[in-house]
């Protein structure tokens, strides 16, 4: 009997927790855990994200730190030992979670083990997300500009001003030219400065690349396509009902192919509640 994703995902993910839990001690190396998951290296920090609720490094980190809780409560060693034996490079590096992640040093708190130790609870979002059409998309030629850096600090104007600007001075207009983003790479796994977003333009007459504007053909196949209506603050979210809500309780397996986000609506024209945004999550 074939398992489900469900499943699968599950047991891959109970390896990373065991490792996790096993190495607190060390240096926690977010590649070698995508390695060990057999996860999709295209998919990984998306995948776990979805499965833990929070980001692979923020998992790491509050285990960590609610490791060296229970150390305190239920041990007799000392405050530093504990930093060192649960990763913290030093003891004030504790401190300074400890305090910011319960609000009570780790020296109160064993002095008042009576302390109930609460973090921040966060604000459900309700998503406007409608369940995903399947389709067989064909080759399409695009407009591209390559940005490297966080995705939170590239400059997302500039890049589609830089674009429709060689649609202008190309004489490419044309009917059904589309808004495309494909987010390559993994925040938790690749370098900051090393992070690459494609802003594409898919257009339909031939084009000529022009100093950082490129030209290029993005691949055929099969997707599940998600409409969703709202914030772009809230992809995060989106993202995470789409992996697990989703993916966990279907048949499908992901491909080795970036995500794409497809820009319906304009910004500058429509309130943010009603931007309306397609993922294309690719499938086999």
């Amino acid at each position: 009997m074939k398992k489900t994703n469900k499943a699968l995902y599950t047991e891959r993910l109970n390896v990373i927790i065991e490792y996790i839990n096993n190495n607190l001690d060390s240096n926690i190396d977010v590649k070698m855990l995508a390695k060990i998951s057999s996860f999709s290296p295209f998919h990984f920090h998306r995948i776990t994200r979805a499965l833990l609720g929070e980001p692979i490094g923020a998992y790491i980190s509050r285990t960590r730190v609610e490791t060296a809780a229970k150390m305190i409560r239920y041990t007799n060693l000392d405050i530093e030992s504990i930093a060192y034996s649960v990763g913290f490079e030093t003891p004030s590096s504790l401190s300074k979670k400890f305090k910011s992640h319960f609000g009570i040093s780790p020296s109160a708190y064993r002095k008042n083990k009576s302390y109930t130790l609460k973090t921040t609870n966060f604000m459900e979002i309700t998503l406007n997300i409608k369940k995903p059409k399947f389709i067989d998309v064909e080759e399409k030629q695009c407009l591209y500009l390559r940005m490297h850096g966080a995705y939170q600090n590239l400059d997302y104007q500039g890049a589609w001003e830089k674009l429709w600007g060689q649609i202008k001075e190309q004489k490419l207009f044309t009917k059904g030219i589309e808004m495309l983003g494909l987010p390559h790479d993994d925040p938790k796994v690749t370098d900051e400065g090393k992070i690459r977003y494609d802003a594409c333009l898919v257009i339909h007459k031939e084009a000529k690349p022009n100093a950082d504007i490129g030209v290029k053909t993005l691949k055929g196949g099969k997707f599940a396509v998600f409409l969703y209506q709202g914030s772009y603050k809230n992809f995060q979210q989106v993202y995470d009902y789409m992996f697990n809500d989703w993916l966990l309780n279907s048949d499908y397996e992901l491909r080795e192919e970036p995500i794409r986000e497809r820009y319906i609506s304009d910004p500058n024209r429509v309130a943010e509640d009603k931007l309306k945004t397609e993922f294309y999550i690719p499938i086999k």
